[in-house]
């Protein structure tokens, strides 16, 4: 062996000096390094179950959050339909009032216009009587009662005008 370059007393006390190195790892460092590794592996299967748990809990509130989603909506779509309900009966009420309004603006705009009318009518009659008194006066050449004379064509005139009516 000694043509090889191995010199057995130096190998011997390697070989021994190993061997104790190795027994007082084994004795030492092996165990807490398996239990080292035992613990880290229970470590990473807890984390992994806790994992599991999180995505069943992370997809069961993910379908609360949908069924919530769908009632909001539904909600939303009772709320619209309501508004919109409202909406119409608000139109529907403004609409009734403008129409009772616009009637009650016509009725008092007719009374107003009838009112004139009655008006225009007494004066033209007026109007009228003077200017027969005064037609009759020149056609006669002279000066007729007035008073008389006009209680005469208001007569005229009325049954004139039970004439039109009837």
């Amino acid at each position: 062996m000694a043509e090889l370059g191995i010199n057995i007393p130096v190998f011997i006390s390697q070989a021994i000096a190993f061997l104790i190195l190795f027994g007082l790892l084994y004795m030492f460092g092996y165990k807490r390094i398996l239990k080292m590794l035992d613990e880290r592996s229970a470590r990473i299967k807890e984390s992994l179950e806790q994992a599991e748990v999180v995505k069943q809990q992370s997809a069961s509130a993910g379908e609360e959050i949908k069924k919530q989603l769908q009632a909001a909506s539904q909600e939303g779509q009772q709320i619209i339909a309501r508004a919109t309900k409202t909406s119409d009966d608000i139109r529907a009420q403004a609409q009734e009032l403008a129409k009772k309004d616009a009637d009650a603006l016509i009725v008092r705009a007719r009374e107003a216009i009838k009112a004139e009318r009655d008006s225009a009518i007494d004066e033209l009659r007026g109007q009228f009587a003077d200017l027969t008194i005064m037609a009759a006066g020149k056609v006669i050449g002279q000066s007729l009662d007035k008073s008389a004379h006009k209680a005469l064509i208001d007569k005229v005139l009325q049954e004139s005008q039970g004439l039109k009516k009837g």
